[in-house]
């Protein structure tokens, strides 16, 4: 038994979304600045495909059908996001900034992080140097 059209074009298509859509759409080339900061962009790719058909018999030849059919699809692809490599840190700058204070606390907390770990490192450093000077 042959194969019907329409797994032809429905074959075709996803085969054409395949080529269009790979990693590299997703997160894209990392981009050097003549700093040396190195910025990876990073997207959102949504895509979405259709197809239909149907047979149509002939009344002059009752054992022959014709099928009409057609496919379609889509992508969008939507920058999210730009990931920062510089001096070694590591910065996510989001396009669209969250709209809730949520995202924006999850969004500096390495930050934050960062700045209290240094904060508790540079007391303890002032009061083992209070503490030698005391010694003496």
């Amino acid at each position: 038994m042959a194969d019907h059209p329409i797994e032809g074009m429905m074959d075709t298509t996803l085969e054409k979304i395949r080529e269009m859509v790979d990693v590299n759409s997703i997160i894209g080339d990392p981009i050097t600045t003549p700093d040396g900061t190195v910025i990876i962009p990073i997207s959102k790719v949504s895509y979405g495909f259709g197809s239909g058909g149907s047979d149509l018999p002939v009344k002059t030849q009752p054992e022959k059908q014709f099928f009409g059919g057609g496919t379609g699809a889509g992508v969008t692809i939507s920058p999210v996001a730009f990931l920062t490599v510089s001096g070694g840190e590591v910065k996510l700058l989001r396009v669209d900034p969250g709209n809730s204070s949520v995202d924006r606390i999850i969004e500096l907390a390495p930050e934050l992080i960062d700045k209290i770990s240094n904060l508790f490192g540079k007391n303890k450093k002032q009061k083992q140097t209070e503490d030698d000077r005391n010694d003496s």
